[in-house]
Formats: C-alpha cells, structure tokens, sequence
C-alpha cells in the first residue's frame, strides 16, 4: 500500500492540495509531507520511540480552514507514538480534523498522549476520525489531558467510522475554568471480540464553567465495553450533564459508570444513563416497512451513533 491510499482512505486528498490548508500526514514515524500558515506553527520532531508534535496557534489569530492532521500506518503490525503538546494561545481559534487510519492492521498499536492548552477567550474543536481494518487488529491507546483558561471552549469528537475497533481505551480529562465550555464526545461501535474501554472526566473549578459529557457504545457479538464518565463541579454556578447510552445485541456486554460530584450549594450538574437491547417495537416497525432484522439493527444503531 503506498502511502496516497492514507489520503484517499482518509478523504483528504483535496485538502492537502490546498495551500491555505495546513496539515501534518505521519505515516508510523516518518513525516511523510506539512504544510503550516501565519499564526499556526506545526513542529514534528521524529524520537527515539515516536514523534513528538507542537502545536501553537499564536494569540489572536484565527485558522479559518480545519487543520487535517493524518495519523497512520501503512504497515501491517507495527507501533505508532505520538506525543502532542497544543497550546491555543489567548483569544485564538482553531479546528483540527485528525484522521487515524490503519486499514490494513494485523497487529498494530497507536499511541497518543496530549497535553492541551486553550488560553483565556479561546477556542479549540477536535474532531478524531478512525478508520482500521475488518480484522480488528488495532489497539488505540490515545491519552488527553486538557486546561481551560477563563471563557475558553473546548470541543472533541472521537468516532470510529469503518472498520472493526480492536482494542480501545481513552482516557481524556478537562479542567474548566472560569466561564469556560467543554463538550466530550465518544461514539465506538463493536463488533466480534472488540474491548472498548472509555473514561473521561471533566473538572468545572471555576465559576459559570460548564460541561458536557456524552458516550453512544454499541457492544456487539462479543464485545465488552466499558465506560466511566464523571463530572465534577467545585465551583459557584458551574453546570454539567453526563449523558451514556449504550446498545448490547448477541453475546456483547456493556458497563456503564456515570459519576457527577457537586462540592458548591450553587453548582448543579445531571446525569442520564441507559443500558439496553434495540428497541423492539422500533424494529418492527422497520421490518414491516421491509428491512430485514439485521438491517433494522444496523439502522437503529446508525441512529444511535449519529
């Protein structure tokens, strides 16, 4: 496989092409191309073990295009480490779009561990795209740990949109400050043996913070799948929702922990979590408009996935 299908399995070819555009295309180790603009700064700096990537948005500025990095393994076993440092300076703006693809993963590890940094007034939206093989022989291993500067935003998406999981275990934590936003968003739907592991945490320490944790899980065939969201607010009108659903169909099995913690008489903070089988009255109704069982399965999943 060379390493263009990166880019088509990714969808990005356009993107790349694009000199307004910035991104950075990893394939394991190597930098394979990047491309940076004023008030970005991409620094890839290949290591022993991995790579180590800074990310600086300079204060003020505002990336109009989503940034698209692609982290991936052409190579069919092999380990992938990365380590981010981003720091969104005071009053910038970015999105990044990152796609991890490893479409013909046999034995294949990826790991990422970021540190994150959004600056006062800023904002910074991460949307987290996977593609694996139908093997399920990846293991994602991706550790986030982010800080929200006064009246920041903070907005990631992690979803897996082909191919089996594997093995899979996030573990991302944010701490809010003053006035500042945070939504975290996990969305995995397994099949076979995959192990879906999904813990993240939000930390509302300043005063109005306010966040949102959502997990959509899919556990199916012999899927385990375990999540633990908590939510803590220790502050005076901080506001937070934990939000998990999750779907178990055939032998699969699912765990589901929502945590929300309140140390201030004016913070507030919900939960919802729902652990169930597809609704069947849903599925009947679209048999009888002339889907089969497993397609209205599949529907019904897509919905909760979307």
């Amino acid at each position: 496989m060379e390493v263009d299908e990166l880019y088509r399995a990714a969808e990005i070819e356009g993107a790349i092409s694009d000199p307004k555009t910035a991104h950075l295309i990893l394939d394991k180790d190597e930098v394979v191309d990047m491309n940076d603009l004023p008030g970005l700064s991409v620094e890839p700096r290949e290591v022993e073990e991995g790579v180590d990537v800074a990310i600086t948005v300079s204060e003020g500025s505002i990336i109009e295009k989503p940034v698209h990095l692609c982290f991936g393994m052409t190579e069919a076993e092999g380990t992938q480490k990365i380590k981010l440092e981003i720091n969104i300076e005071k009053g910038a703006e970015i999105g990044v779009l990152a796609h991890c693809v490893f479409p013909r993963a046999v034995d294949v590890k990826h790991v990422m561990d970021a540190d994150i940094h959004v600056g006062e007034g800023a904002e910074y939206t991460y949307l987290e795209k996977h593609i694996h093989s139908p093997e399920g022989g990846t293991t994602v291993l991706p550790r986030a740990e982010v800080e929200l500067e006064e009246n920041a935003s903070f907005k990631t998406d992690f979803e897996l949109v082909q191919g089996r999981v594997g093995v899979l275990d996030v573990d991302y934590e944010t701490t809010c400050g003053k006035n500042s936003t945070m939504e975290m968003t996990a969305k995995v739907d397994g099949t076979g043996e995959d192990e879906i592991r999904i813990s993240e945490k939000g930390n509302l320490v300043g005063e109005g913070a306010r966040g949102v944790l959502t997990t959509r899980v899919a556990a199916r065939d012999n899927t385990n799948a375990e999540v633990y969201n908590k939510l803590s607010a220790t502050a005076p009108y901080a506001r937070g929702h934990v939000d998990c659903k999750e779907i178990v169909q055939g032998n699969g099995n699912a765990n589901a922990v929502p945590v929300v913690e309140v140390k201030h008489p004016k913070a507030h903070v919900t939960h919802e979590a729902a652990i169930g089988s597809v609704d069947r009255k849903q599925l009947e109704t679209l048999m009888a408009r002339g889907l089969s069982e497993e397609e209205g399965v599949d529907l019904i999943i897509e919905g909760l996935l979307s």
